[in-house]
């Protein structure tokens, strides 16, 4: 009877969990466009290491996660946890300094709390940046790569639980989630700028436990290319709200068993560091592409 009875509860907190009302979505939503000094249509999400391209950012307007209702803490290391409002190279621009991972202990659509909130403020497109392990032996370290797809195992839906009709359908299209013509304009922009741009799968794990050698070459047999603990929650948002998705990889270390050395999240911020110049140079040519 006890056993039950703790079950029960344990299922009501689930729900609880997967469950986020609309008002509060609203409230964010509201409390953005009364703070922020424009509304910009494109948003960006910088991954571990990657925080430095805020500075690219001119007349910001700086807001912690903290002071905006419903959002989750950043927690994550090199994750400042700020939105930024500004322009880059006058282009009006939402740039997310830190995500939310599941690793830290939320639920999808916590993580993707802010997508929604997005679409409500008429956001119409959305890059998705990250670090991630190279799986393709092909790929060196601190390249970049443009994501064609995501394959997940996990179950990650923040579709799931309650329907709420104004993010989109309860059952949503999924076959190019990564737009073709944004991914087609990265690879136009880096082109230009003689910047090598891999294309490739990117596989979703939850982490925070980096895979083994053993899923390292599971996943490369099922076609992914890179790997990495982000991005997919915030990418299914986007694909059932109707916004415009880009999403790029930074490789920050070859995954297990592919080099004999051993991984740490030291290894994987120093190399987005060293690719900082390639990755803000190619974000800033797309971001003005896509605003012509």
């Amino acid at each position: 009877m006890q056993g039950r009875a703790l079950r029960v509860r344990w299922e009501f907190k689930l729900r609880a969990a997967e469950t986020i009302p609309f008002k509060a979505y609203q409230a964010a939503a509201d409390f953005l466009r009364e703070k922020l000094p424009f509304l910009p249509k494109i948003a960006l999400v910088l991954g571990s290491g990657l925080g430095d391209f805020t500075k690219k950012a001119e007349c910001a307007t700086v807001l912690p996660y903290t002071e905006i209702p419903g959002f989750p803490h950043s927690s994550a290391p090199s994750h400042a946890g700020v939105l930024v409002c500004g322009r880059i190279q006058g282009v009006p621009a939402l740039i997310f300094s830190g995500r939310f991972h599941l690793y830290e202990g939320y639920t999808p659509r916590q993580a993707a709390f802010y997508v929604r909130a997005l679409k409500l403020l008429g956001v119409k497109t959305l890059i998705l940046t990250n670090a991630a392990g190279g799986v393709n032996a092909g790929f060196s370290t601190g390249e970049l790569m443009v994501i064609t797809d995501h394959i997940k195992f996990a179950d990650i839906s923040p579709a799931r639980g309650k329907h709420e009709p104004e993010f989109g359908e309860r059952f949503f299209d999924m076959s190019e989630v990564y737009s073709q013509e944004l991914r087609e304009t990265a690879l136009e922009c880096a082109k230009e700028l003689g910047i090598p741009l891999r294309q490739g799968v990117y596989f979703y794990m939850p982490g925070p436990e980096y895979e083994t050698p053993a899923e390292i070459r599971a996943i490369r047999l099922l076609g992914g290319d890179a790997v990495g603990m982000s991005t997919v929650p915030e990418a299914v948002a986007a694909a059932q709200c109707g916004i415009r998705l880009l999403g790029i990889s930074v490789i920050t270390n070859m995954a297990a068993g592919i080099l004999p050395e051993r991984l740490s999240g030291n290894e994987v911020i120093g190399a987005a560091a060293e690719a900082t110049g390639r990755f803000t140079a190619l974000l800033q040519a797309i971001i003005c592409c896509i605003q012509q």
